[in-house]
């Protein structure tokens, strides 16, 4: 047990020697369409490490629920990535994700199918303090195969309806 503390103790005294270099974010989504009689609910948080000014590796977790006439889907995935920021000055940040992700879909009294998406996602941060930014990740180009979000194949989605927003936490 002792020295159980002991590793725990050193990893978050090393965790908070890193500071400015992880970040903590994510977003949310909500939607109801009554006349669809369609509800979708989903939760992504991001964890991330700057390697350096332009490098960083990270991840996102996804649960996303959605009912619709009856039928009830659950959806988790993973999806680590590499972000290489090309454009920075003191608010405004570009950057791609490079990544890929996995995705497992329960339906109710169903099989399970499982899913995966490797491409990139172009993204901008824009710094509010010194503490948090708001992110937002806009398309993707790559491939999706039964991936429990977009459609199937291989192309580029810069869609005005593939846009993601959230916030990020560095410390």
């Amino acid at each position: 047990m002792r020295k159980f503390l002991f590793v725990l103790v050193m990893l978050v005294s090393a965790l908070a020697a890193q500071a400015q270099e992880m970040y903590l974010g994510g977003g949310i989504s909500l939607w109801r369409n009554d006349d669809a009689d369609r509800t979708k609910f989903s939760i992504a948080p991001e964890f991330g490490y700057n390697l350096n000014s332009r490098w960083a590796v990270g991840g996102e977790l996804v649960f996303s629920h959605s009912y619709e006439d009856g039928t009830s889907l659950n959806s988790f995935a993973l999806a680590p990535y590499a972000r290489f920021s090309f454009y920075e000055n003191k608010i405004v940040r570009l950057f791609l994700d490079m990544g890929f992700g996995f995705s497992t879909t329960a339906v109710k009294d169903m099989d399970n199918y499982n899913g995966f998406e490797i491409g990139v996602k172009p993204g901008i941060s824009i710094k509010l303090n010194n503490h948090f930014s708001l992110i937002s990740k806009i398309g993707f180009a790559g491939f999706r195969d039964d991936y429990f979000r977009g459609e199937n194949g291989l192309g580029v989605d810069l869609d005005g309806e593939n846009i993601s927003i959230g916030i990020d936490y560095e410390f």
